[in-house]
């Protein structure tokens, strides 16, 4: 899906108005033409693809007839999907989608990463995290390495916020068998999943080589999840050079059956734990 994607209050805030529009027996052209807009316009606020000014929400919400402790909701919503983030100001430097999944993990309030190849930016330690970054594009200055480097950091503030995320991973052998950076960074990131493991909103079970094939032989993914009521579920799709965000409900429902498959293909938490530390103590 290209371009920007908006965030859940961002989503949240379009599904009410559009609600409020058919509760008042209006199509999208009979609200433009009420208000003077183009029915692309109303069109786009409905599907969150246009931030909708707080002039605008104020004559939609008008013309709806919505007041009271509704009506100030609302503009509440309004306000909070339009404020900036703080990986706004990595925006020279970070693919649009790669910002989008940012935004959208501060919305969150679950996880489910399959993690085929790489250990889930997440759960990256800076070294690791140096080495990925720098090897993953052709052309990349050194500063700019640095500054992607301190957003995976920051990103990671998800995990220990007051309300954490929470943060379920299946990590293929191979994310702990490639030898990202050499033995001493593969020996940290390593120790470090084992250390991970341990917090209470963080579950990781390895898929081992000797499982053999799997539904999702073609590549990893992420499942996001958010805490407001019918909020539909996204996946997060990255490859070389852009993104994918899938949500089509059966889609996404499929995605969600193959991560289910795949943890009761891997080991369960405890004994990954301790084939992490297997791993860890063999490149000692």
């Amino acid at each position: 899906m290209p371009g920007a994607h908006p965030s859940v209050r961002a989503r949240q805030l379009a599904a009410e108005l559009r609600r409020l529009r058919e509760a008042a027996l209006l199509t999208g052209t009979e609200t433009a033409t009420r208000l003077d807009w183009s029915a692309s316009k109303v069109s786009r606020i409905e599907n969150g693809r246009t931030a909708v000014s707080p002039a605008d929400l104020r004559l939609l919400l008008d013309l709806y007839q919505v007041v009271g402790s509704r009506r100030e909701h609302l503009l509440s919503l309004g306000r909070s999907a339009r404020q900036r983030g703080w990986w706004d100001a990595y925006n020279d430097t970070l693919r649009q989608g790669y910002s989008t999944l940012i935004a959208l993990e501060d919305d969150a309030e679950a996880e489910r990463f399959y993690a085929s190849t790489i250990v889930p930016g997440l759960l990256q330690t800076k070294n690791y995290a140096q080495e990925i970054i720098q090897t993953g594009s052709v052309i990349i200055p050194p500063g700019e390495v640095e500054r992607r480097v301190q957003v995976r950091i920051t990103q990671q503030g998800v995990l220990t916020r007051e309300n954490p995320l929470e943060f379920t991973v299946v990590l293929d052998e191979a994310t702990l068998r490639r030898q990202v950076g050499g033995a001493a960074v593969m020996r940290e990131q390593v120790s470090y999943l084992a250390e991970a493991a341990g917090r209470p909103n963080i579950t990781i079970q390895v898929l081992p080589f000797a499982m053999g094939s799997h539904l999702a032989m073609q590549g990893g993914f992420v499942i996001v999840q958010f805490p407001e009521e019918n909020a539909p579920e996204v996946v997060y799709l990255e490859n070389m050079t852009s993104d994918l965000f899938v949500e089509d409900e059966r889609e996404v429902y499929q995605y969600s059956l193959v991560f289910d498959h795949l943890r009761s293909l891997a080991l369960g938490p405890d004994e990954s734990v301790g084939f992490i530390n297997q791993i860890a103590s063999e490149s000692i």
